[in-house]
């Protein structure tokens, strides 16, 4: 008992722990992280992976995207985007995706941490953050997955094109673009750099 009280004692609201980490405080790990799933102390999240809930005037919050992340990879070297993110650049976009990608360097697969589905793909480069530049060339890597019309979007691409940093654009078509992306994109980079 005085174990279990210790373990909660380190826990932190908002904080996601592996467990590997708890059992840096206690001896007996899996019957106290069944005693604190039980008691709603912790929410399991997946196989070794656990939440403790912040409370706030709604109830508990789930936990931060990003840290869960972190927490799953046990890296912080991943870029956390949706093709959600593909309608602030105005090219005709519109449509909500109930998914999230992540670029990483470990994993590669669908999997549910919580509630919540997330899609990771191994990507050997992507950016810290997400850039206008990187937002256009991912979603015509991206194009043949959405349910978008692909050529009013790649009309309003090349609009896009010509309005955007060519220096950045180049860039990012570069470094992030596939063989498809890069072919298509830097003819048109071509095309407007005259």
């Amino acid at each position: 008992m005085r174990q279990l009280h210790q373990l909660k004692r380190q826990l932190k609201p908002g904080e996601v722990y592996r467990r590997t980490e708890l059992g840096n405080w206690s001896k007996s790990v899996d019957r106290h992280l069944g005693q604190l799933v039980q008691e709603g102390t912790l929410q399991k999240l997946s196989q070794g992976l656990y939440y403790f809930p912040k409370e706030s005037a709604f109830g508990k919050t789930p936990p931060d995207e990003n840290r869960l992340v972190e927490s799953f990879l046990k890296d912080s070297r991943f870029l956390l985007t949706s093709p959600n993110a593909y309608n602030s650049l105005g090219v005709g976009t519109t449509q909500l995706y109930n998914i999230r990608n992540v670029y990483n360097h470990k994993r590669h697969g669908e999997f549910k941490l919580g509630n919540k589905t997330f899609h990771f793909q191994i990507k050997p480069h992507f950016p810290k953050k997400v850039t206008p530049e990187f937002l256009l060339v991912d979603l015509v890597n991206n194009l043949h997955t959405l349910a978008e019309d692909s050529n009013a979007v790649m009309k309003k691409v090349t609009e896009k094109v010509a309005a955007m940093d060519k220096k950045k654009l180049k860039h990012s078509v570069t470094e992030y673009g596939n063989v498809k992306t890069k072919k298509l994109l830097l003819s048109l980079l071509q095309l407007h750099a005259v």
